[in-house]
Parts: structure tokens; sequence; C-alpha cells
């Protein structure tokens, strides 16, 4: 079209719409931002928001049972988890003013709450009206992937979409999936006092971590008291009187256990369908991702995705920073193209102790052959750590043999999505441990442990034969 309405619109107001909106705006382009539920998307309304607010809670819970160790007695307390949703709600509403049409619109973004339909390239119809655009950025995200199990549809079971509706606490709930949502809500209804038991149809939870600092998790899961199930396969639900009984295998043995609440939690799947793309042919992958290039255009040159409908990652950092190089290639092309940069991508599981990682992992390493040397600094030794009484944990990091160079770090203990930010940050620009060993941090606190790492790479390097020189001066000196 040689004249349009718009410069661009997004479809989708989650992470990567709002991002790429609101850089649209910033360079004076005319954007328009269409959402068919609310506002904030997945993230604010049913993902890190309410998750986050429902383990803080847990994490009072916890803490209040460990009083002892803090010096403390007498003290009393009673989970209202009627409350407790209530609270995340609030918690929400909150943070809702910076996701809202209000602040949108008032950077110059027109927005539709109502569903969007693409009917070319170049066309996008919202509310009976047609809105032509130069190019248009699909940021429609995921939901959750509901396994279709016999019986599951028949009875009371949640999702990480729905579950914040609850307001009666379960007394048993059984999870299904042991990946990072499934373990970080397992986790926190256990602490708030519900019985719960974890289906898990791998060999552990958290697959795509090194089982070392996964060690640390399920340690913290049996002090709570958690029923952990791996390699349990799950062949039927029946629904009895309010009881649902979850028929399962598990080491060649037929069981089954009785529940009152059913949390699954296996995956998501992005939302390609229903707003047109089928209409036109766009390309997708196995997975049905839209197949974007390393500049995150599609099969059709002027349409480009962000986020959880792009890939490769399912995180709401991710659908930001996709949505910085769709939102600027498709405003500057072709005069300036960026390419889509993976080279670090950290992420972090929210259980107690948490889980981080960014770059190559241990296991990885080993899987692929590649020379690496692993350094490990366990968080038992950190002062700030035994002061606050959560010492237990590791920090692990692994660099080329001989070199300093940090190929992948990982974190298990308190505050490691915080922790891990200073080895991503060296990644990205190449700072390696000695800098890291040469940089004050401050006392006490939980940063020094990421020197203490550098600290033993450091010693773990020594040149023997230059020790050997120097014990010999010293001792001439004498």
């Amino acid at each position: 079209m040689p004249k349009t309405d718009f410069n661009l619109i997004a479809i989708g107001a989650g992470a990567g719409g709002l991002v790429s909106s609101f850089i649209g705006a910033a360079v004076k382009a005319k954007v328009a931002l269409i959402e068919k539920n609310k506002m904030g998307g997945d993230c604010l309304n049913n993902g890190c928001v309410p998750s986050k607010a429902l383990i803080s809670s847990a994490k009072a819970v916890q803490m209040m049972k460990k009083h002892s160790l803090y010096g403390l007695k007498n003290v009393n307390y009673e989970v209202d988890f009627a409350q407790v949703m209530e609270r995340i709600q609030d918690i929400i509403t909150k943070i809702e003013p910076h996701d809202s049409v209000e602040r949108y619109s008032s950077l110059g973004v027109e927005c539709h709450i109502s569903e969007a339909t693409i009917l070319s390239p170049h066309e996008v119809e919202v509310n009976g009206r047609v809105l032509t655009t130069k190019n248009i950025v699909v940021a429609t995200g995921a939901r959750p992937f509901i396994p279709p199990t016999p019986g599951l549809e028949d009875v009371s079971f949640s999702h990480s979409d729905n579950l914040w509706q609850l307001r009666k606490q379960p007394k048993h709930l059984a999870v299904i999936g042991g990946g990072p949502i499934g373990s970080e809500l397992a986790q926190a209804f256990s602490r708030l006092g519900s019985e719960v038991t974890i289906f898990n149809l791998d060999r552990g939870i958290l697959p795509r971590e090194d089982s070392d600092m996964v060690q640390f998790i399920c340690d913290s899961f049996t002090n709570d008291g958690i029923n952990l199930l791996d390699e349990a396969r799950i062949t039927r639900i029946e629904k009895i009187d309010e009881t649902s009984r979850i028929h399962y295998s598990r080491h060649d043995e037929e069981k089954y256990l009785d529940v009152d609440h059913i949390l699954s939690a296996v995956g998501r799947i992005p939302n390609t369908s229903g707003f047109g793309l089928e209409n036109l042919d766009v390309e997708l992958n196995k997975n049905k991702t839209i197949k974007v290039d390393k500049y995150l255009r599609s099969s059709i040159p002027n349409i480009y995705a962000c986020g959880d409908v792009a890939g490769p990652y399912q995180f709401t950092h991710m659908a930001g920073h996709q949505a910085w190089y769709a939102t600027v290639n498709a405003l500057f092309a072709p005069f300036k193209k960026f390419a889509v940069d993976y080279s670090v991508v950290p992420w972090c599981t929210y259980t107690d102790p948490e889980l981080a990682r960014v770059g190559l992992s241990e296991d990885e390493a080993k899987a692929n052959n590649i020379p690496h040397e692993v350094t490990t600094y366990g968080i038992d030794d950190l002062d700030r750590a035994v002061t606050d009484r959560v010492d237990y944990g590791m920090v692990k990091v692994i660099t080329p043999p001989g070199k300093d160079k940090i190929l992948g770090a990982a974190i298990c203990g308190a505050h490691a999505g915080d922790l891990l930010m200073e080895f991503t940050l060296a990644m990205k620009h190449g700072i390696g441990l000695n800098k890291i060993l040469g940089t004050i941090h401050p006392y006490p606190t939980f940063s020094e442990a990421n020197k203490m790492l550098a600290g033993v790479w450091r010693k773990n390097h020594a040149p023997s034969g230059v020790l050997r020189w120097l014990e010999k001066f010293h001792s001439w000196r004498r």
C-alpha cells in the first residue's frame, strides 16, 4: 500500500506488544496496539506477577515456621487462603497502571481492547474498522497446554491461567509437571498448608538444569513434605464424589492417588490461530510457533513476531528483548536491520532455593564434548547467607581449560536470580573471572558469592612454580 494509517500495529498487549508499542511511539511512529483480553498479558494477569506474589506469601509462612532459628518464640499465624489470593489481585491492581490503556494512550499509542483479525499483510480489522499499516508485530503469547488425559476434563482442575480464581485452599493438590511453573507453585501451595504431590514424567524435575544444582531444590521439597513422583505416567483420572482419583504407572507398577484438586503445569502452546494468520499461510515451526528469521520476520516480510508466539524461549524478558529487534527492524528496514542476539540468555526458577542460569551448563558441555572446567563455591561458606539462615546452595561457573572466560554460570541459593546478573553482564561484555575477583564487593552481601567463586578459580590456577620461588624468596628475607 502506498499510504497506510499506521507505521506499525502490535497485536497482543503482553510484554512483547507493550515494548513494541512503547519503542514505536518513542521514535515518533504512528502505532496501534490491539489486545482482546487484558492489558499486561499473561505476565501481569496470570503469570509472573501473581505467581511471585503467591511465592512471597509462602515465603512469609516459611519464615514464621523457622522463627526459632532467628531467636523468636511464641510466633503464631493462620493462613487465610482466600485473603492470600485477594492479596494477589491487589498487587496486580497496583502494577496495572504501568501497562494500562491510559498510559499507552498518553504515549501516543492508539489502543483497542478487542479481537484483531489480520485480513492481509497490511490490513487489520478491529471493532468493525479496518486499520491499514506498513508493518504488523504479532505478540499474541501462549496458553497452557492441557494434556489429553482421559477424565481430566471431568474433575476439578486448574492451569496457570485460571489458578488465580481459587479461593478455597486444596487439602491435597496434585501438580502435573515438574518444570519451572509446576515446581514453583507446588512449593508455594505446600508451604501455605496444602498436601502436595508432583507427578513428573521425566527422571527428575527441571530437566534443563544440572542435576547437582537441582538436588538442592529436591532436598528442599523433601523438607517441605512434598511428595515427588518422578517417572510417573498418568493413565486416567476418575471422579469419585468430590475426589479426583489419579491412576498412574510408575516403575512398572499401577497405582492411584486421591486428591481434591489438580494443577496442570505441563507447558504452554503458542497462540497462532484465530486471528487470521492461517488465512495468509504464514509459515509455522513444528512446535506451532511462527517461523521467523534472524530479524524476526515471518514468511511474510512485513509481519514480525516476538515473545512466546515466536520462541525459542518462553520468558517475559525474552519477549521484551525480541520486541526491540522486531520493532526497530519493522520501522527502519531496509535502511538498517539488526539480527536478534541470543548469545547470553539468563533465566531463573523461583523455588526456594532459587535456581538461575545463563549460558552453557555442565551437562551440555559434557554432552557436546566441549572442553571445559567447572569451578564451584558452596554458599554454606558465605557469611551473609549464614547470618540470614539461608546458607545452602552453590555457585557454579563453566570456563575453557586454563582460561577465566565465562562460558556459563548457574546459581542455586537465596537471591540467585539477582546474583546471576554479574555473570550475565560479564559474559555479554567479555569480562573474565579475574576481573570479577579484582572488583570490590561490599561486605557482607550475597554478591560476595560471585567473588568467592572467582577466588576459587584463581586458587585452582595459581602458578605452582612461581609460588615455590616466592616461598624461597620470603624465607631468604626472614
